[in-house]
């Protein structure tokens, strides 16, 4: 005949060691883990409720349970010892804290700690960004959690803090479904249908975020002696046929996939009664791309004008879907240009540096 098999001792002793409420909280910090650092899940409205949760209160709570492994002593009138009785000491005192001073004490904590973490990572190589900060904090509560369960387990047995699951499950079915009063049982569904509507507008406002203001990043960039992208050093001064290289960068916050065109323009301008009449103009490059929300484009451009002459205009012009026929500065969602001076041959012109203009 088979045995029943209990599938707790098919998990490792550290695992079975561990109370019911460290367990959840070591589940918890997994789960939020996975909610920030998986695709996908990283992009739905559980990452904000989950990271939220996270940072308010399992660090404190984790810190808490390290402190204080034991239970609140119970309130009972002292029994005096007999005279005669072998054991004659008399109880110890009680030191720790019961459930709701835990909760209050986790969520003060948990507010502590993670400004203090963030401050300890501000003085290192990887500073105050998301993938430290949620690392340095689930390493803080798993370290805490593990302390909390070897101090806990160490203790009598009668002594250790345990959340009275079942007492609260009884007594909640108890007040719920055997209301000692009519207008017990209308409370209760007053508490029920209140609980229900803070729960519904809680999770409407987090899956359903206030929209900020719609807008499209449009720039131009340079590399410098190390290498980085910076808005500084602009190609002002060319040869015709010579070819110098700037970044292109669109960056999409409109709140929606967005598709872009890029068209870049080298036109000889003049400035007539506070307006820019373009004189001649050649095209030179078209680029095409669609962005989702947040997302960022850039590529190289060589810029190899064919056209002589000072103060040239070497414009960028940003159209969401197509650009018209005919593209100008004023039909442009967004334009950035530089100014440029361009020779025929060994002649040479002022230095003139561009800079781009939103």
């Amino acid at each position: 005949m088979a045995r029943d098999v209990d599938l707790q001792l098919l998990l490792p002793r550290q695992v079975r060691s561990l109370p019911a409420d460290l367990a959840a909280i070591c589940l918890f910090v997994f789960l939020t883990l996975a909610v920030v650092l998986i695709p996908g899940l990283n992009t739905t409205p559980l990452r904000p409720a989950v990271g939220l949760a996270f940072v308010l209160f399992p660090p404190g709570y984790a810190f808490i349970a390290a402190l204080f492994p034991e239970d609140a002593p119970a309130e009972s009138t002292p029994v005096e010892p007999s005279p005669d009785s072998e054991d004659s000491r008399l109880p110890r005192p009680g030191t720790g804290v019961d459930g709701l001073e835990r909760v209050a004490l986790s969520f003060g904590t948990s507010i502590a700690i993670v400004p203090l973490i963030g401050l300890v990572l501000n003085f290192t190589p990887w500073g105050i960004r998301l993938v430290p900060v949620l690392l340095s904090l689930s390493a803080f509560t798993l370290c805490m959690t593990a302390v909390g369960t070897v101090r806990r387990n160490q203790l009598p047995t009668e002594e250790r803090f345990s959340v009275p699951y079942r007492t609260w499950f009884g007594r909640a079915r108890g007040e719920l479904f055997e209301p000692d009063t009519r207008a017990d049982a209308v409370l209760n569904v007053v508490l029920v249908l209140s609980i229900l509507l803070a729960t519904a507008s809680v999770t409407y406002a987090v899956a359903v975020p206030k929209q900020g203001e719609s807008f499209s990043e449009f720039y131009l960039l340079t590399k410098n002696d190390d290498g980085k992208l910076v808005a500084d050093n602009y190609p002002a001064n060319f040869t015709r046929g010579e070819s110098k290289p700037v970044i292109v960068g669109i960056e999409n916050h409109e709140h929606d996939r967005e598709r872009y065109t890029a068209v870049v323009l080298l036109q000889n301008v003049t400035m007539k009664n506070n307006s820019t009449v373009v004189n001649d103009q050649q095209r030179l490059q078209r680029f095409q791309t669609t962005l989702g929300q947040n997302e960022t484009w850039q590529t190289t451009h060589t810029i190899t004008p064919e056209m002589t002459g000072e103060r040239l205009r070497v414009l960028y012009l940003l159209y969401k879907d197509g650009a018209p026929s005919n593209p100008t500065a004023n039909n442009a969602y967004r334009e950035v240009h530089l100014w440029i001076n361009v020779t025929a041959g060994n002649g040479t012109t002022p230095a003139k540096r561009g800079a781009p203009s939103p």
